[in-house]
């Protein structure tokens, strides 16, 4: 037993980390500020297009792992003289959410971002209910009628906010006269997307990226460009309806769903509902019950 706390204590030198029996205040109120940088980080992360990009480096990691198990020394030499070079592009890919971040950091109170937990743990799931479905279905199909263009982002798991700040804020409850509203001619909020979080329209006039993908449609429009544009680089489900046709169509994973009727944009909607439903459990019983006639 002397020996493995021996051997703990050596250990714990070697990476600096203090014993037991020599932590200080000191080190009591570093380890709650690494704390609560590390929690801000991944909230920060988690808001981001950054999320996606920690999936594909853990996925990474855990390849490099295995490669380091079995002693693959040719994958590990590529890997570590490409080291260097997969941080800077890290950091090319990721410039305009570290530059909002600093710019955040530097318009903000520092102290209240930090101990605003409760706004931190707020759940924004995306989750709507069955009545936001039917409201969305309901005014594109009539949008469609009337060939007015719409473009609506559903969000889903992944924060919308940087598209959200391109907009003009709107909270407000899903409903079809809203969104008929919103999308008519020559009405102010018109041109742009909105974006959907849960049962609430957040924002609207919203600027989104363009798809670059080289086998869409050469006879789509931005509309439909921005569409698919936000869903490769989101969860998000985005429902375009077209000025020129009427036609209905979603996007979502980067793939484009054209000329959708009522039903099957439902099914596209319920898709990302994420609804939990519960069944009811039935008590069979083998004998027969008091009721039972004899």
């Amino acid at each position: 037993m002397q020996e493995i706390s021996t051997y703990i204590g050596e250990y714990l030198e070697y990476l600096h980390i203090p014993t037991v029996t020599s932590i200080t205040i000191t080190d009591v109120v570093e380890i709650i500020i690494i704390t609560l940088l590390i929690y801000a980080m991944l909230v920060w992360v988690k808001e981001t297009r950054a999320w996606a990009l920690l999936k594909g480096v853990l996925v990474i990691l855990a390849f490099l792992l295995i490669a380091a198990y079995f002693q693959m020394t040719t994958i590990l030499w590529i890997a570590t003289r490409l080291g260097s070079l997969a941080l800077i592009a890290i950091i090319v890919i990721l410039q305009p959410e570290l530059r909002k971040a600093l710019e955040n950091l530097g318009q903000t109170n520092i102290i209240s971002n930090i101990f605003q937990l409760d706004a931190l743990r707020t759940p924004t799931t995306g989750n709507f209910t069955d009545k936001t479905i039917n409201e969305i279905v309901k005014a594109c199909v009539e949008m469609g009628k009337a060939r007015t263009g719409a473009l609506i982002v559903i969000e889903h798991t992944q924060r919308l906010s940087e598209y959200e700040r391109t907009g003009i804020d709107i909270d407000a409850i899903v409903s079809s006269q809203l969104l008929i509203n919103i999308f008519e001619h020559n009405t102010p909020l018109h041109d742009g997307a909105i974006i959907v979080r849960g049962d609430r329209v957040v924002s609207a006039t919203c600027y989104l990226p363009l798809s670059d993908n080289m086998e869409l449609s050469k006879e789509l429009g931005t509309r439909h460009r921005a569409g698919v544009g936000v869903s490769e680089v989101t969860d998000s489900l985005t429902v375009i309806v077209s000025e020129e046709t009427g036609k209905i169509s979603v996007a979502h994973l980067g793939k484009l769903y054209r000329g959708l009727t009522a039903e099957q944009l439902r099914e596209q909607l319920a898709s990302i509902q994420d609804k939990v439903t519960e069944e009811k459990k039935r008590i069979i019983w083998k004998g027969r019950t008091k009721n039972e006639a004899k």
